[in-house]
């Protein structure tokens, strides 16, 4: 279960950073479109400054503000810092897999390590976006790089592969 899960991670988080290359999300007009002003905190650092960051690709205000608050650093106000600052990065991209649902029901690795499967674990990272037929070529390369990764591992990737 270990080696699976870490496949999934692995996967997602090379998907995420287009295989390790980029920190920061690469669609420069989409930066504009994560900060959700209904938030009582805003969007103190600007409103576009909450765009994917890290190996998770971490956005949204209401993300930087909560991971902010469970790593006990200022990502509110300080954003930057997830791009960086590497172990604040993958400290970011750790605590949005273990403890965040996002657009799921479960977080990733609950998805994993309870046998709902990969697939649930695009499902908590980018919901509808990808999955029900969103971006079923996103989904595909995502299930792509796990079986690489499960395979390198030398660990059955287990069933529902897709979300």
């Amino acid at each position: 279960m270990q080696k699976r899960e870490a496949a999934a991670f692995l996967a997602n988080v090379s998907h995420e950073t287009g295989g390790l290359v980029h920190i920061v999300e690469q669609n420069t007009a989409n930066y504009p479109h994560y900060c959700d002003t209904t938030q009582p905190f805003g969007c103190p650092a600007g409103t576009d400054q909450y765009y994917g960051r890290g190996p998770v690709q971490l956005s949204w205000n209401y993300n930087y503000k909560a991971a902010g608050d469970a790593l006990g650093i200022d990502l509110l106000n300080n954003p930057s810092l997830v791009q960086t600052n590497s172990a604040i990065a993958w400290k970011t991209g750790l605590w949005y897999w273990n403890t965040q649902n996002g657009p799921g029901t479960m977080t990733a690795h609950a998805a994993m390590v309870n046998g709902a499967g990969f697939g649930e674990t695009i499902r908590s990272i980018n919901g509808r976006i990808e999955c029900d037929g969103g971006n079923p070529a996103q989904v595909q390369s995502r299930v792509e790089t796990y079986l690489r990764f499960t395979s390198a591992l030398g660990v059955d990737p287990g069933g529902n592969l897709y979300c």
